[in-house]
């Protein structure tokens, strides 16, 4: 969308996210337009710049987020290259969502979390769009309502059709669980001490060297105790469930988002095929609220200390993978400029 006075937006990496987010700014969301794409693939960056009117494609970042008309940054490259992206932000002071992982281990997001710092002023927001989903947003309001009393556990299942091509065990962990990573902060209130990875026998879809499914657990400094199943070949569709069990109830959210069918002695609705149909209304939130935020001269939703403490509570879960034990997350006291 190119109205006068718009947000001109640089997409970093056109691949399958960046090119859905070229989408929705462009003919999703209002109050922002594209204004350059980015991708060390140049003729897919060209092709997708020429369908927008006024987008510039580039094949280096730094170029681009220096050229006139780019007032903020979406980050979609791979997460190897979210360092470098967001320091060229900063050097710019613009602000920027950038996709999850915030970077693939907690030294880097360590890094970028004291650059921002330095700043004076909060500039990124990490893409954890669960956190936009209106069944999330349903149940984090009434978890901090108190009318369920403390959350004692929360159960979650992560289930996808088929695994991604190349996809491995460590993978599992920090791109896939990385998501119930940060919903059972945000729901909960609270930090991920420690993780300890259980290994069924592998489903005979499972991809050859995969373990799928798996059963994480984490531990919180509230007391609580959240398990996660991720099961990469589920073979029937893509579904994500939560459920918290309080002191006066629980409840439970991702049973059903379509409409219910009773007949002829069965009942029934659709299960989603993939991420994209299940959060498409998440990402527009996520996205639209970003936007909102930055034309107002504000940075809201999750921090780069959240991005960091996923960092760090992954690599505790790769390392309860591979060394089959109970792991402690490493993680440093949460400065005062994130609270």
């Amino acid at each position: 969308m190119s109205e006068q006075g718009s947000l001109g937006v640089a997409v970093i990496g056109t691949g399958r996210m960046g090119a859905d987010h070229v989408r929705r700014i462009t003919d999703v969301i209002s109050g922002a337009h594209v204004a350059a794409v980015v991708d060390l693939d140049t003729d897919r960056a060209k092709a997708i710049a020429a369908g927008i009117e006024g987008c510039v494609s580039y094949g280096d970042a730094a170029e681009a987020l220096a050229a006139p008309g780019v007032a903020a940054v979406l980050v979609a490259s791979p997460g190897p290259a979210h360092e470098a992206a967001l320091l060229t932000a900063f050097e710019h002071d613009l602000p920027v969502l950038c996709e999850k992982p915030l970077t693939p281990d907690s030294a880097s997001a360590l890094r970028l979390l004291e650059a921002e710092q330095r700043l004076g002023h909060r500039r990124v927001q990490v893409g954890f769009m669960r956190r936009y989903d209106r069944e999330y947003v349903k149940l984090k309001a009434l978890l901090d309502s108190g009318e369920l009393g403390r959350p004692l556990l929360l159960h979650n299942r992560h289930r996808n059709a088929e695994a991604p091509p190349g996809f491995t065990d460590a993978l599992a962990i920090n791109d896939s669980v990385a998501h119930e990573m940060d919903v059972t902060r945000w729901l909960l209130g609270q930090e991920i001490t420690a993780v300890t990875v259980l290994r069924p026998r592998p489903s005979a879809y499972a991809p050859e060297g995969l373990s799928d499914p798996q059963f994480v657990v984490f531990e919180t400094d509230g007391g609580a105790v959240v398990d996660v199943e991720i099961f990469l070949s589920a073979r029937y569709g893509y579904q994500v469930q939560a459920e918290a069990v309080c002191e006066n109830g629980t409840a439970r959210i991702g049973d059903g988002h379509d409409m219910l069918v009773n007949t002829a002695g069965r009942w029934g609705g659709t299960v989603t095929p993939s991420y994209i149909e299940r959060f498409e209304d998440a990402y527009d939130r996520q996205v639209q609220a970003w936007v909102d935020a930055t034309r107002r001269g504000e940075v809201t939703g999750p921090s780069t200390w959240d991005g960091y403490a996923v960092a760090a509570v992954s690599e505790a879960g790769v390392r309860a993978l591979t060394e089959g034990v109970r792991v402690e997350v490493e993680l440093l006291e949460r400065p005062a400029f994130y609270r």
